[in-house]
């Protein structure tokens, strides 16, 4: 697919990669020339200098023939230009623009359409970001939520601590524990390695275990591999941006949020604006702040400003005085990979906005994408389609689907039902398959296998 992304910035760079990697055609424009001369370098990709939304530079890019286009620069602005112009001018089939502000959001059915500004898909990072964090804060004790089929069933990564139920023993023992419930470990990492799990694998103490199951069945899986958290009643936000304040939002109804901002002017605007939280005007980085507001007693401590160095350090200060949990927000990703113990969960946004991203990039019916481990891995939600005749998954058991190496079946959306994957389950047309992959290359191998036309008597 020939694909132009707009903005060389994390995001744009990560997709870049994400997207060269899997043979695409991709040409990326940006105004830093150095920049762009760093992925070229480093990539199998074309760039073009200059203003994204300039008819000349998009010209340049190979508008012409292009299939999708991209906007991820850092202003919505000229994301959405971009794509006006990508309309007029090149009759680009396909146009995907991050738009940050709250205030076009507010209004997204009446302004992106056909006749206002022809923007196919839109991208919300901050919306994105705050519903991760909101998953991670109402499931206790979990590394990562992943919703799927519209949040019946999700992908939830624990790690396994001693005295866990199952830890030391095989996972076929978990339907003993719940035989009520009905769960998938669909992938272990013990040190960074990964192993594709089988009804006699034995869980360890410190895997990080990715299982599947209906949504009102996670709490009781977890607890099979750690004691659960009691559920958060107090939360700390470090920053009252476009994220925190979202975040506050979404939890003040349910839980007791406290958000710290440094700006005064800032705190004003918070203060109209949420209800049932309390806005401090000062710096998390600050003991004596943290010491007065209780921080010894708060569950979670979200660090959540746009400067890595100022949430890492303010987590690990949250953290040795007395925070349960922190959560921190890390946009670089080589400080993501240096981050210990004193930081319970980095999310990343590029992770989160990419994996978004995906879904619409990718060939085949694809509902879902989610990266995993910092891109290594992925979870996706594939439609079924076709028959027995036409394709190779549908009309089969699990077992006989010739699945690529280190890609594992977690479960089966069939309307409102959950199912989940036992060899002996038959794949029906329409089905929502949810795939873990434990090797993100094998993506290509997953949308031939699901593609109708292909089937065994083909």
């Amino acid at each position: 697919m020939k694909i132009i992304i707009l903005g060389a910035g994390q995001v744009g760079g990560t997709l870049a990669e994400h997207l060269a990697n899997e043979k695409n055609d991709i040409t990326i424009v940006d105004t830093d020339s150095e920049r762009l001369r760093a992925l070229k370098d480093s990539l199998d990709i074309g760039t073009v200098t200059g203003s994204a939304s300039h008819p000349d530079t998009l010209r340049e890019a190979g508008a012409k023939d292009a299939e999708m286009l991209i906007a991820v620069t850092n202003s919505d602005e000229i994301n959405m230009m971009a794509c006006q112009v990508a309309h007029t001018f090149f009759r680009t089939p396909q146009k995907i623009s991050r738009v940050r502000s709250q205030a076009y959001l507010d209004h997204q059915e009446r302004l992106f359409s056909p006749e206002n500004i022809p923007v196919d898909v839109i991208i919300g990072p901050e919306q994105l970001i705050t519903s991760s964090i909101g998953r991670l804060i109402v499931n206790p004790g979990a590394l990562q939520v992943l919703d799927f089929a519209e949040g019946r069933v999700q992908l939830v990564a624990v790690r396994a601590v001693h005295g866990g139920p199952i830890v030391g023993k095989g996972l076929s023992t978990i339907r003993e524990h719940m035989p009520k419930v009905d769960t998938r470990v669909a992938a272990i990492f013990r040190k960074d390695r990964a192993i594709i799990p089988k009804g006699d694998t034995v869980v360890e103490a410190n895997d990080e275990v990715f299982f599947i199951a209906a949504s009102k069945h996670i709490r009781q899986v977890t607890s099979e591999l750690r004691r659960v958290d009691k559920p958060y009643k107090r939360i700390m936000i470090a920053g009252g941006g476009n994220i925190g304040a979202r975040l506050a939002q979404s939890l003040e109804t349910d839980f007791s949020v406290k958000v710290i901002e440094y700006s005064r002017a800032r705190c004003r605007v918070l203060s109209e604006l949420l209800k049932n939280t309390l806005v401090l005007e000062g710096s998390a980085a600050e003991p004596g702040l943290l010491a007065e507001e209780n921080i010894e007693h708060t569950d979670v401590f979200c660090a959540l400003t746009n400067n890595d160095e100022s949430n890492i350090m303010m987590s690990m200060l949250a953290k040795r005085m007395g925070a349960k949990k922190v959560i921190t927000l890390i946009t670089n990703p080589a400080y993501a990979e240096l981050v210990g113990d004193e930081i319970d969960i980095a999310i990343s946004p590029q992770e989160i906005t990419i994996g978004s991203l995906l879904t619409y990039v990718r060939k085949g019916d694809i509902s879902a994408v989610h990266a995993l481990r910092r891109g290594a891995a992925e979870a996706i939600e594939l439609v079924a389609r076709g028959d027995a005749y036409s394709s190779k998954v549908v009309g089969r058991r699990i077992e006989e689907i010739p699945l690529p190496e280190s890609v594992t079946i977690g479960a089966i959306v069939r309307g409102e039902q959950v199912l989940i994957a036992h060899h002996d389950l038959l794949v029906e047309s329409n089905d929502h398959v949810i795939l873990f992959l434990v090797d993100k290359h094998k993506i290509h191998a997953v949308e031939k296998l699901f593609a109708v036309g292909f089937g065994f008597f083909s």
